[in-house]
């Protein structure tokens, strides 16, 4: 049986305390459990990152994951090389694809974006370089994370800083709160509650991540 305690974590029947937002469903426990606040380098993941964040907008993130797969396979793998040279074709056949979240403004922004992605690997060399420039100082964060403070870490000025540059780049559908959720989910700061087995993990990986020199 699951209990709950006042700091948000939650203790399943395999006796391991984790976040209380992730119980429910072994996907969403899996994802917890080996993805969320692991610190990631490689580009395609987070180029995957970036535009499935955005298309959780006004959704869930559970609902996003189910789809993952969909979304890989209509993406090419979020491959943004090949993403961007799509055309209209395109955009009409994932327009009509039932497995993926089909809203025309997030697939032409997805688009979009691989073409921009394209115009910042040639500048910063990969784009691992240039989010990683946005981890925020340790002397800025909580010195605590619990279910409380996790609640009001919707954005912060690093997230909001990290928004505002990919806008005035030209990326779209990257709002502070969406750059926040991507830095969350990509390790760049680990935001798992006190007590959670899985916060010391992930700081035992960010303490080893070889972070990009930029």
């Amino acid at each position: 049986m699951q209990q709950r305690d006042i700091q948000g974590i939650v203790t399943d029947s395999d006796n391991v305390d984790r976040c209380f937002w992730c119980m429910g469903t072994t996907d969403y426990i899996a994802y917890h459990d080996n993805e969320w606040g692991r610190p990631v380098a490689d580009d395609i993941y987070l180029f995957e990152k970036l535009c499935l964040e955005g298309y959780q907008t006004g959704l869930s993130w559970l609902t996003i994951l189910r789809k993952r797969d969909n979304f890989r396979s209509a993406f090419l793998d979020f491959d943004f090389e090949k993403i961007a040279r799509f055309d209209s074709s395109d955009v009409i056949r994932l327009l009509r694809d039932k497995g993926i979240v089909r809203h025309r403004g997030k697939i032409e922004s997805t688009i979009n974006n691989a073409k921009r992605m394209c115009d910042l690997v040639d500048e910063f060399g990969s784009l691992s370089n240039y989010v990683w420039c946005y981890e925020p100082d340790m002397n800025d964060r909580p010195e605590k994370i619990t279910k409380g403070i996790l609640s009001t870490l919707t954005q912060t000025p690093a997230s909001g800083a990290l928004s505002k540059d990919l806008k005035r780049r030209g990326w779209s559908f990257i709002g502070p709160t969406t750059a926040y959720a991507f830095m969350q989910a990509v390790g760049i700061v680990n935001d798992h509650i006190e007590g959670c087995r899985f916060r010391l993990l992930a700081e035992a990986d960010r303490s080893t991540f070889k972070r990009p020199e930029g």
